[in-house]
């Protein structure tokens, strides 16, 4: 990160970003060749570790992917609010941003896939759903072990009155 006066390391903050944005942009790699895609997401977020949790078809080219290459890396973001300025150059766009690297791991684990929908439907949602063993055999899961991140605020100028 370029400037560190952006940087958010508290985990209030941290944990507010992962609680309001609703789309995961998710990079893989396939054969040297970047392959993104957007998706909805849960979490858990624990003494500084982020786990996501994405849902998918049983079968694709994501998946295909990440049975080839599980590195991955992620990045959301929320509180998007253009600003202006009386000069090109002073506008710009206030934000929230998470971003970080891993390994995409397909979840088999049944009690874990059940947690793991459970999760992404609070995330999206704001709501406690239950999910049994039929429910999550009909999709894929799969768990983001993040080893690093960087979150991000940028935040717009403060506003200049003219006298």
């Amino acid at each position: 990160m370029t400037k560190r006066e952006f940087e958010v390391t508290d985990p209030v903050e941290i944990q507010k970003i992962l609680q309001e944005s609703k789309i995961l942009h998710l990079g893989l790699i396939d054969e040297g060749t970047p392959y993104i895609v957007p998706m909805n997401y849960g979490y858990t977020f624990e003494n500084g570790k982020i786990i996501l949790y994405l849902h998918s078809a049983v079968e694709g080219y994501k998946l295909d992917v990440i049975g080839k290459n599980a590195t991955c890396c992620f990045e959301m973001e929320c509180g998007v609010e253009p600003f202006a300025g009386k000069i090109a150059c002073q506008y710009g766009v206030a934000y929230y941003s998470l971003m970080g690297r891993g390994k995409a791991v397909i979840v088999d684990d049944v009690a874990e896939k059940e947690k793991a929908m459970a999760l992404l439907m609070k995330a999206q949602t704001g709501k406690d759903f239950e999910f049994d063993e039929k429910l999550v055999s009909i999709v894929s899961v799969i768990r983001l072990d993040i080893d690093e991140y960087t979150a991000k605020h940028r935040p717009a100028p403060p506003v200049k009155f003219e006298e």
